[in-house]
C-alpha cells in the first residue's frame, strides 16, 4: 500500500496478488469490495459498513468471515448488486476512504517509518472471524494496532497463527463445561501466505526438541498495520511440530515452550528474512521474551561481546506485564528447558547457565524457576504495568530483580490500558453522538472538552439509543439461549421457550462475560446474603435480569464448578425466567452483550485484577459499572460515574461475604432504584444524568489512542535506566 515503506518480501505483494484474484471473481463494478475486504479497517470503517449492510443484512449480521461471505454470496444477487447505483456509490466510498487512510503521511513521532515498532503478543483479537484470541489480553493487542493505524504510528504486529484457535465452549446437561477445537480455514479469511523471490512460502527455521521447525509467515492486514503470524502446519514439519501452534494456550508446558521458541526466536528471524529492521521492539507480555537472546546472538555473531549485546538490545526493548496472576507468569525447571530449548540455547555462544540464568530473580540459584516475565524486565530498557495500580504491584512482585533499590525506585511505570472507540462503540450510539457532537469527533476521542458536550444530548435521544441496544441484546440472548438449551443440553422445547421468552427489553439488565477464573468471582452472585438473588429475580415492580458468558480454562476446574453451580441455580423457575449464561464467549457475542447492558458487574479479587477493559466498552454504550476499585477502576471512579465496592483486605472468605454483601446493598439501595425512579416523561433522568458523566469523563481517558500516546511519551521516547 502507497503508506508502508516497501521491505523485500513483506507480504505487500502477495496481498496484491489475492485482492486482484477476489477482484476477477466478482462483477467488475464490484471490483473495489476486493480491496476493502483485504483490510480489517472495515471492522471499524463507517464507509464500508455502511456499504456491507447492503449486502444481505440478514446474512452480514450472521457470518462473522466477511471474507468468504463475498466468496460463496451467489451470482445472481451479486451481479444485482452490480447494477445499483447507490450501493456502488457507497462502495466507491469505503474504498476510496481505505486509499486516503494508507495514504496518509506518518505521524511525526521519532519513529522512523522504514524502522516500525514491532509488538510481539502471543494473541490478537482483531475481529471473531481471525479466532487466534482468549480474551483481555489479545483484545488489547487488538486495539493497539488499530490505534497505531487511526495515530499513523509506524508497527508491526507479530504473532502465532493457531490452526484451531482457542477453545469452544459448550454446556452439559450437568452443567459441566466440555471444551472443543474446530479448524480455522485459512482460505476464508483476509490472510494471505507471505512468499520469498521464488514465489514460495517464506521460510524460517527454529530449533525446537532437537529439531529444525519450519515456520511460515502468514500477513493480515490492520488498517494501516500489518500483522504477521507464524505457522508451523507445514508438511516437512515432523507431525508433533506441526502442533506446535494448533491451540492458544495449550494445557501441555512442553508444547507452550515450544510455542515462546517459535514465537520470540522465529518472530525474530522472520522479520530478518522479510527485510524488516525495528527500531524498537515492544514484548506485550512475557510469552515473546526469548526474542531477547535470540537478538543478543545475532549481534554477538556480528561481533559484539555478550555485554555490548545485551546493552544494545536492552535500549531497542520494552515490556508490558499483564498480570500478578502465578498462571500469567509461569516457571519452568531446567529440567524441562532443556528438551525443548537447549539447543538454541547451545546456539548463542554462552553456557546454558547464563541463558537460564536471564529467567531467574537470582542468575546463580539452579533451583529457581525461570520465567519469561523475569527474563523480559532484566533485558528491557523501560516496563510497565497496564494501570496505576498494577504498575505498584508490580514493583511489588519484582523487587527482588533490583535487590538494591526501594520498592518505589524499581524502574517498573504503567501505562493504564485503554480500548479501540470506533471497535466497541455501538452505530446507534455513534449515530447519537454524529447529531451532538462536531462532525470530526472521531479524531479527537482525546479532547475532554469535546466530551463535555455529551451533556447536551437531549434525554429523550440518549434513553431511546440505550432502548435500542437492551432491545437487540435481548433479542440476541434469546436465540442464543434457545440455541444453547436446546442444541447442546437438550432441554424440553417448552421449559427453553418459556424461559427465553421471559427476558424483558424494558427490565434493567445486568452484565458478566468475562473468562470465569476463580479470582473474578463470578460465585459471589450465588453468595449473596439473606437470599439476595432470589430477591433480585423475583417478580416485582422494578424486576431485575441477568446475562451472564464466560469460559474456563480447560485446566481450570475450578473456574468450571462456578459454571457448573451457577448451572444447578438455573433449575429454579424463577432463576431460570431472569438469567440466562450465553455459551462460547467469543468477538462475535460480545459487543452485543457489551453494549446492551444498563449494568456492568466486576467482582476480582483485589488486587488480582491487572486492569480491566469490558467495563471500558460497556461506559462508550451508556452502560454503567459496578465494580470492586480494582485495576482501572480505582483510578476511574469519582463517585457520580458509576458504582464501587471496596474490599477490605485479609481473609479471602471474609472478603467474599463483605464484598457479597457490599454489591447486594448497593444493587438493591441505589442501583435498582434509580434506574426505575422515572418523571412524568417516562425518563429516569438521574440515571442519564449518571450516563452522561460517565461518558463525558471517561471516554476521553480510557481509549487505545491516549493509551498508545502514553507509550510514545513514557515509554517508547528512549531515556535511560537508572
Amino acid at each position: 500500500m502507497g503508506s508502508e515503506t516497501p521491505h523485500a518480501y513483506d507480504g505487500r505483494r502477495d496481498i496484491e496478488r489475492a485482492v486482484a484474484e477476489l477482484a476477477a471473481r466478482l462483477p467488475e463494478p464490484l471490483a473495489p469490495l476486493a480491496r476493502v475486504i483485504y483490510n480489517y479497517r472495515w471492522l471499524w470503517a463507517r464507509e464500508a459498513r455502511s456499504a456491507f449492510n447492503e449486502i444481505s443484512p440478514s446474512n452480514w449480521r450472521q457470518t462473522s468471515c466477511k471474507h468468504y461471505l463475498i466468496q460463496s454470496f451467489p451470482q445472481g444477487p451479486m451481479r444485482a448488486l452490480a447494477s445499483q447505483p447507490q450501493f456502488l456509490a457507497r462502495l466507491r466510498a469505503a474504498a476510496e476512504a481505505l486509499e486516503a487512510d494508507l495514504r496518509r503521511p506518518w505521524a511525526q513521532t521519532g519513529i522512523p517509518p522504514e524502522h516500525p515498532v514491532a509488538y510481539v503478543c502471543a494473541e490478537f483479537g482483531v475481529h471473531c472471524s481471525l479466532p487466534i484470541y482468549a480474551g483481555g489480553l489479545g483484545v488489547l493487542a487488538g486495539d493497539m494496532l488499530k490505534a497505531a493505524s487511526d495515530m499513523a504510528i509506524p508497527m508491526i504486529g507479530v504473532g502465532l497463527f493457531y490452526r484451531e484457535g482457542y477453545l469452544h465452549q459448550r454446556i452439559n446437561e450437568t452443567g459441566w463445561q466440555v471444551e472443543y477445537w474446530t479448524d480455522v480455514d485459512f482460505d476464508r479469511l483476509a490472510a494471505v501466505l507471505v512468499t520469498g523471490p521464488d514465489q514460495q512460502p517464506l521460510t524460517v527455521a527454529v530449533t525446537v526438541r532437537g529439531r529444525a521447525v519450519h515456520v511460515q509467515v502468514w500477513r493480515v492486514d490492520v488498517g494501516r498495520v500489518p500483522l504477521y503470524l507464524l505457522d508451523t502446519d507445514r508438511v516437512d514439519n515432523h507431525p508433533i511440530d506441526r502442533w506446535i501452534t494448533a491451540r492458544l494456550y495449550v494445557g501441555d508446558r512442553h508444547t507452550r515452550l515450544a510455542q515462546y521458541l517459535v514465537l520470540g526466536v522465529g518472530g525474530m528471524r522472520a522479520l530478518t528474512a522479510m527485510g524488516i529492521q525495528p527500531s524498537l521492539v515492544h514484548l506485550n507480555e512475557g510469552h515473546a521474551a526469548l526474542s531477547l537472546p535470540e537478538r543478543i546472538r545475532v549481534r554477538m555473531a556480528a561481533g559484539a561481546s555478550l555485554e555490548e549485546a545485551d546493552a544494545a538490545v536492552r535500549q531497542e526493548t520494552v515490556f508490558t506485564t499483564h498480570t500478578p496472576v502465578t498462571a500469567g507468569n509461569e516457571g519452568y525447571t531446567q529440567e524441562e528447558m532443556d528438551p525443548v530449548a537447549g539447543d538454541f540455547a547451545d546456539q548463542l555462544g554462552i553456557p546454558r547457565t547464563i541463558f537460564y540464568g536471564f529467567g531467574r530473580i537470582n542468575p546463580t540459584n539452579v533451583q529457581e524457576p525461570i520465567t519469561m516475565t523475569a527474563g523480559a524486565l532484566r533485558t528491557s530498557r523501560a516496563a510497565s504495568g497496564v494501570s496505576r495500580r498494577h504498575g505498584a504491584l508490580a514493583r511489588e512482585m519484582w523487587h527482588a530483580l533490583w535487590p538494591g533499590r526501594s520498592v518505589e525506585a524499581v524502574p517498573i511505570g504503567h501505562v493504564t490500558n485503554g480500548v479501540h472507540t470506533l471497535t466497541w462503540m455501538a452505530g446507534p450510539m455513534q449515530a447519537l453522538l454524529d447529531r451532538a457532537l462536531d462532525p470530526d469527533w472521531r479524531s479527537r476521542l482525546c479532547e475532554p472538552e469535546l466530551w463535555q458536550r455529551i451533556a447536551d444530548i437531549p434525554d429523550a435521544d440518549l434513553w431511546a439509543v440505550r432502548n435500542t441496544l437492551r432491545a437487540r441484546l435481548i433479542d440476541y440472548a434469546r436465540e442464543r439461549s434457545m440455541y444453547d438449551r436446546l442444541g447442546s443440553r437438550g432441554d424440553r422445547p417448552d421449559y427453553v421457550e418459556s424461559a427465553a421468552e421471559t427476558l424483558d427489553p424494558t427490565v434493567l439488565t445486568i452484565g458478566f462475560a468475562r473468562r470465569v477464573a476463580t479470582h473474578n468471582r463470578l460465585y459471589l452472585l450465588g453468595r449473596l446474603p439473606d437470599n439476595g438473588l432470589m430477591r433480585l429475580l423475583a417478580d416485582g415492580p422494578r424486576p431485575v435480569q441477568f446475562i451472564l458468558a464466560g469460559k474456563a480454562h480447560p485446566q481450570d476446574r475450578e473456574a468450571k464448578e462456578t459454571i457448573r453451580r451457577r448451572f444447578e441455580l438455573g433449575h429454579d423457575p424463577q432463576v431460570a425466567r431472569r438469567m440466562v449464561y450465553l455459551e462460547d464467549y467469543d468477538l462475535h457475542m460480545a459487543p452485543r452483550i457489551l453494549s446492551g447492558v444498563d449494568v456492568w458487574l466486576n467482582l476480582p479479587r483485589p488486587p488480582l485484577e491487572a486492569s480491566g477493559t469490558s467495563g471500558m466498552k460497556v461506559l462508550l454504550n451508556g452502560g454503567l459499572n459496578v465494580s470492586v476499585l480494582d485495576g482501572w477502576w480505582a483510578e476511574a471512579y469519582d463517585g457520580e460515574n458509576g458504582w464501587a465496592i471496596d474490599t477490605p483486605p485479609g481473609d479471602p472468605y471474609q472478603q467474599d461475604e463483605h464484598d457479597a454483601r457490599a454489591l447486594l446493598d448497593l444493587l438493591e439501595r441505589e442501583v435498582i432504584p434509580l434506574f426505575y425512579e422515572r418523571d412524568t416523561d417516562g425518563l429516569p433522568r438521574r440515571w442519564l444524568q449518571r450516563i452522561k458523566i460517565s461518558m463525558a469523563r471517561l471516554i476521553p481517558c480510557f481509549n487505545a489512542e491516549r493509551m498508545l500516546r502514553d507509550y510514545l511519551e513514557r515509554i517508547y521516547t528512549p531515556r535511560p535506566r537508572t
